[in-house]
């Protein structure tokens, strides 16, 4: 199992307010895939890219409107912290931890 991989509880501070959700991530090599399932739905991840610690993916949101979500992330540990950027609302934090 690479160091990135998992299931982590994650909240993104978005202009909404606080939205909890879990990434997994199944990482091959360079790549990766998985999803984030939380209050908004599931959305699979494409273009998983995993550097080091560090992982960069696409998701497409349908939920409350359809949009486009490039995010970044760098695993340390048992945390995980990044930014999903979304469109015209522009960035939000993601931080979280590896569910044991």
């Amino acid at each position: 199992m690479a160091a990135v991989d998992g299931a982590y509880d994650v909240t993104i501070k978005s202009p909404m307010g606080d939205q909890s959700a879990v990434l997994t991530v199944n990482s091959d090599g360079s790549s990766f895939s998985g999803n984030m399932a939380g209050g908004l739905g599931s959305m699979d991840i494409t273009g998983g890219s995993v550097d080091g610690n560090m992982l960069s993916w696409k998701m497409d949101m349908t939920v409350p409107m359809p949009m486009s979500l490039d995010c970044k992330a760098t695993v340390d540990g048992d945390m995980i912290s990044g930014e999903v950027v979304a469109g015209a609302f522009g960035s939000m934090g993601l931080s979280g931890t590896r569910k044991a």
